[in-house]
């Protein structure tokens, strides 16, 4: 049985703007993670929109396994520039649901949704949206509590029906759980880190 799609999405506008050296980073990693034979297709996307529609219609007869997304993130969200993605995708109604819930219905029964940006899965809002996504697509959520960069720290996988198991402070250098302010960059000691260079996450995260 032919095994489903390995896809990439990253934020092609980091390179229109300062870093522009991070956009470039993640448009020639793309290249890097299809040399290694880690992706079988990858996307710079302008918008949610463009994005969700790459990842419905691209090669439409196959299942989708793996989703790795590279861009800036805060707590309990994703952006491709200033457009942000969170839990309320799952809510009818929303502009981008029903290409979120065509994309979801390609997703076989043990895709993984890993978010490569930071502090996405940190603080209470990081909580409730891996909560709800994997509840929501039956796959496997995966982000970080911690900014990223070359080091990737506060890394955590979430099964769908699960509770998160990781303190909703982790990550946190000022706020609350509830109220956070900011995250502490990510170091070879913090918890769970991992580099940009691993394309696996480890089987204890």
């Amino acid at each position: 049985m032919e095994q489903g799609l390995r896809l990439i999405v990253y934020d092609r506008t980091q390179r229109l703007r300062a870093p522009r050296a991070l956009g470039y980073s993640w448009q020639y990693g793309t290249y890097l993670y299809g040399a290694l034979g880690r992706t079988d297709g990858a996307y710079g996307a302008r918008d949610f929109g463009g994005a969700l529609r790459f990842l419905t219609t691209y090669e439409p007869s196959r299942p989708i396994r793996e989703l790795q997304f590279w861009g800036h993130g805060k707590w309990g969200k994703i952006f491709v520039d200033r457009d942000a993605l969170d839990r309320r995708v799952l809510e009818p109604g929303h502009r981008y649901h029903d290409l979120f819930r065509a994309f979801r219905q390609r997703l076989t029964p043990d895709a993984l949704l890993w978010f490569r940006t930071c502090e996405t899965l940190g603080a209470r809002a990081g909580q409730d949206f891996a909560q709800a996504l994997g509840d929501a697509t039956g796959a496997r959520v995966a982000g970080h509590t911690f900014v990223i960069g070359f080091f990737q720290s506060g890394l955590h996988c979430l099964k769908p029906g699960q509770t998160p198991d990781w303190s909703a402070t982790e990550g946190l250098s000022s706020g609350t759980a509830e109220a956070p302010e900011r995250a502490h960059a990510s170091t070879p000691d913090a918890p769970n880190t991992i580099t940009c260079l691993d394309g696996r996450i480890p089987p204890s995260f």
